[in-house]
């Protein structure tokens, strides 16, 4: 008999990965020039030149049973101490090798830490909608409630209204994702320094530390006018999550880490823990070969450029045609009302024009649609004549 748990997460597919698939058998009837697929946040950008330079050194430096052997839990110490100094170069911070944990990805560090933080199903995790479905999944894995905070759609900026109603004693963390997916919105300094407030209260009032879990897969993927604040200038108790994935390009070799400073609550014991709890993940090390890599290019983006230029070029159009929506401050999507209240019935019928976006409800947001524009911007262009006859299409029927 298989995991009753796992058999009952077998019926909520990603619905992302199913209309990426869609596209791609889409595309053997129409051809792939002829899908405008804006499912799925595949940088579209290369890796930088550094990257191919960091391998070739690496395979040309180093033996074999070097390059490719065991590597400390935690992670190679002197890849950890290099990242920690580009962060202290980069946010005036004092990390170092100990205050690094690499991880595979963003995703793993979220995995680990939604186990170190917690004690069982009376527990929860605090989060924003929209928010990245995957963190039911690493809900259930840690056994603990995901509590999900209502957006504020006008801003998406925190509800605090609510999160106050919604903070008890049984609260261990709060999870926030900025800049955001689905969203693309990115906290301002004061709501990260009202949130810091908030807790630094509660924490008193409780008597236990509560963490901000700070998700930062797209830190570096922010457009002028918008700034990312570094969360531990402002809450001590903050672990920040991070991934090679979107800055240099680099989502299929599963690389990043987790930082926390010597403030944070249960410092002493902080490494340890994430060290084990990555046992219970069942890997005991990040690829040896790609830690190496990641610290020879730690200052290094992909070019991150084009991404802004598309976020100009989709934002603007679609509102001029009549879409609404909030203008995103980073990472590479969109996220516009869908236009009708049913966002996967909206979804459906924008396949008529083979434009592939993603429905809201699985991001805890009804009533929206992302769009995806990590792609070439040509592809872009092509695509805006069919969003103008969708809306033009809803218009004729009012």
């Amino acid at each position: 008999m298989l995991s009753e748990k796992v058999l009952a997460m077998t019926k909520q597919k990603s619905i992302i990965r199913e209309i990426f698939e869609y596209g791609m058998e889409r595309a053997k009837v129409v051809g792939p020039e002829n899908v405008f697929d804006f499912s799925i946040g595949n940088p579209s950008v290369p890796a930088p030149e550094s990257v191919d330079q960091a391998i070739y050194g690496i395979m040309k430096e180093q033996n074999p049973v070097e390059r490719h052997g065991y590597a400390p839990n935690a992670g190679i110490p002197s890849v950890r101490e290099t990242i920690a100094n580009s962060l202290n170069r980069k946010y005036e911070m004092d990390y170092t090798a100990n205050n690094i944990f690499m991880t595979n990805g963003a995703a793993a560090s979220l995995g680990i830490l939604f186990k170190v933080l917690t004690n069982g199903a009376e527990d929860q995790i605090i989060t924003f909608a929209p928010y990245f479905p995957e963190y039911q999944a690493y809900a259930i894995s840690a056994g603990v409630h995901l509590e999900v905070i209502p957006a504020d759609v006008t801003s998406f900026q925190i509800n605090f209204e609510v999160l106050e109603e919604k903070l008890t004693s049984n609260t261990k963390a709060v999870l926030i994702n900025s800049p955001n997916n689905p969203s693309g919105a990115v906290y301002s300094k004061e709501t990260i320094q009202r949130l810091a407030a908030l807790l630094e209260e509660k924490q008193k009032e409780y008597g236990h530390p509560i963490y901000i879990v700070s998700d930062e897969p797209y830190r570096e993927i922010v457009y002028d006018g918008f700034e990312v604040s570094y969360v531990p200038h402002y809450y001590d108790n903050t672990l920040v999550c991070y991934s090679y994935s979107k800055s240099l390009s680099l989502p299929g070799e599963r690389i990043g880490y987790i930082a926390f400073s010597n403030r944070i609550a249960d410092a002493d014991v902080m490494l340890g823990a994430l060290v084990q709890s990555a046992r219970l993940l069942s890997y005991v090390c990040v690829p040896s070969m790609f830690q190496k890599v990641v610290a020879r290019c730690v200052d290094d983006t992909a070019d991150l450029s084009v991404y802004a230029e598309n976020k100009k070029l989709f934002y603007q159009a679609l509102v001029d045609m009549g879409y609404e929506c909030v203008e995103p401050g980073g990472a590479f999507y969109l996220f516009p009302k869908a236009l009708e209240e049913d966002a996967n019935a909206f979804c459906e019928r924008a396949k008529k024009y083979d434009l592939l976006l993603v429905p809201s409800d699985s991001f805890g947001c009804p009533g929206h649609v992302r769009i995806s524009y990590c792609v070439e911007p040509e592809r872009i262009k092509r695509a805006l004549p069919l969003f103008k006859k969708l809306i033009d299409e809803y218009k004729g029927e009012k």
